[in-house]
């Protein structure tokens, strides 16, 4: 059912003021403020000069203000137009250095290649992930004439494979490492073992940890612990975690004001409120960690995300209290939570707090707010955001999309869900499996079942493969309408693919 929201929604008065010109027909011009304006007009006195020495005055002024703002508009077309060619020469700087890397590689000077040409190309491909240009790079590094191993250039390498889920690769540099005579140390265990539990390993992760407690200056510290214990969490592997801490107590070594509030993010994500509360508990028994702002965010989002409003604003009183001040984290969680819970007034509220005191609007405010505007149906102010948003340079993300394909899915309106795929199409906004589930919905909703089954193509050309939500989306879609056959022929699509990874796996 369609939640209807009046127009004089309070939320609209509370929106950020723009730094940009915009057209008339998107200002919101109250009565109140146009009484004021006749008012204040009404009482202009009117000075007795004559109108030839106003005229000329006022002419002067104004040729005064042109030059100036003629003078202003050349210095900052010739800031941008240096400011440009700084950025093409770095560029070309960086291609450049690719450049000489890719040919040299293999050639009678690859061994004789600068250092830090081909250092800046590692350290690049590392913080972008790409973990296979980075290792050919490295390889390339390691020919060097004026090569010597460094701990900390393994290390890194070793964190990125890690976060690309490589353990098995993690592990051969790791051994890299000690065959070329690197100091190992705690840091160089800690980043393998980071590789292991992020990739799910958690049996390696652990006895990894063991060998570190049995090796001479490697012994875990409280980061090392985090790793694993966040690691653990994100698995749901809360009995591996409740033994990390007891060994964390029994090395001497006390969980910090990381390890808590990850703990308590964690509980609260999974709905374990007594966990988090008792976490919490024993956060305040600590004398030597004190909660903070993150800590107050995951107890807000915890008790917000789960619809415990009452809960939450008392909790935010409670912090509040102690002495820890809001963000704008805090004020995303807090309109998110209420625009879900349909509480537009409280919401209202936190916006006008965030005027006040200033608080310029993220990407998530104004995700948050379109969402609330199109969960409300209130497609008008939804639409009028998203103005404003483009107007304040604020680039949308999927996110964004996804809220107003399902909005617009909501009232069955297929010109305006094309509008946004128009807009896609000019933008380098990159797609997601949500975003193409919500436009197979929006699509199944207004019946329009031939594009919702061009949407496939579309995913398959942008290399997205469909997921078990796109295939049950579409048969409810055909049952909805009474094709049964074109809802057959997905379940034996499905049947298909279950098939074929299951083969895959026996393979393995």
């Amino acid at each position: 059912m369609m939640i209807s929201v009046p127009s004089s929604l309070p939320i609209a008065s509370c929106f950020p003021t723009r730094t940009m010109p915009v057209s008339p027909q998107d200002c919101f011009i109250t009565r109140k403020s146009s009484k004021k304006k006749r008012k204040s007009s009404s009482r202009l006195v009117v000075v007795a000069v004559s109108q030839s020495q106003l005229e000329r005055s006022k002419s002067t002024v104004d040729r005064e203000k042109l030059k100036e703002r003629e003078a202003r508009e050349r210095k900052e077309e010739v800031n941008r137009k240096v400011a440009s060619k700084k950025a093409i020469s770095i560029i070309l700087r960086k291609e450049a250095a690719k450049a000489v890397i890719e040919k040299k590689r293999g050639g009678t000077n690859s061994r004789k290649l600068l250092p830090h040409t081909i250092l800046e190309a590692l350290h690049e491909r590392i913080t972008a992930l790409r973990w296979e240009s980075a290792l050919k790079v490295f390889e390339l590094l390691r020919d060097q004439l004026w090569y010597k191993p460094n701990t900390g250039t393994y290390i890194k390498l070793i964190v990125m494979l890690g976060k690309c889920k490589q353990p098995q690769r993690a592990h051969a540099l790791f051994q890299a490492m000690i065959d070329e005579g690197c100091i190992v140390n705690h840091e160089s265990y800690t980043a393998l073992a980071s590789a292991y539990s992020r990739s799910g390993l958690l049996d390696e992760a652990f006895s990894l940890l063991n060998e570190m407690k049995n090796t001479n200056g490697c012994q875990p510290d409280i980061y090392t612990y985090s790793i694993l214990i966040k690691s653990c969490l994100q698995v749901f592997a809360f009995d591996r975690v409740q033994e990390l801490l007891s060994d964390m107590k029994s090395e001497g070594i006390m969980p910090n004001t990381v390890t808590y509030n990850t703990l308590v993010d964690a509980y609260g994500k999974a709905g374990r409120f007594e966990d988090m509360e008792s976490t919490l508990r024993e956060m305040l028994l600590d004398g030597s960690c004190k909660p903070d702002v993150w800590t107050m965010n995951a107890t807000l989002r915890a008790f917000g995300g789960s619809g415990q409003i009452e809960m939450m604003e008392k909790c935010y009183d409670k912090f509040q209290s102690a002495g820890i001040n809001p963000n704008i984290k805090t004020f995303n969680i807090l309109l998110d939570s209420y625009g879900k819970s349909q509480k537009y007034e409280k919401m209202s509220s936190v916006m006008e707090y965030m005027q006040k005191y200033y608080f310029s609007w993220t990407l998530v405010t104004y995700n948050v707010v379109i969402d609330a505007f199109g969960r409300a149906g209130d497609l008008r102010q939804m639409e009028y955001i998203f103005r404003l948003m483009k107007s304040e340079r604020i680039k949308p993300n999927c996110v964004t999309l996804c809220s107003l394909v399902r909005a617009y899915g909501r009232v069955e309106d297929v010109d305006k869900i094309k509008g946004v795929l128009r807009y896609i199409e000019n933008s380098d906004v990159t797609l997601d499996i949500v975003f193409f589930n919500c436009l197979v919905d929006a699509y199944g909703r207004a019946g329009c079942l031939a594009e919702m089954k061009e949407v496939l193509e579309i995913m398959k050309s942008s290399g997205c493969k469909p997921d078990k939500i796109t295939y049950s989306t579409m048969i409810k879609a055909y049952q909805g309408r009474g094709l049964r056959d074109h809802a057959q022929e997905l379940r034996d699509v499905i049947r298909q693919e279950i098939n074929v990874n299951s083969r895959k796996v026996s393979s393995l």
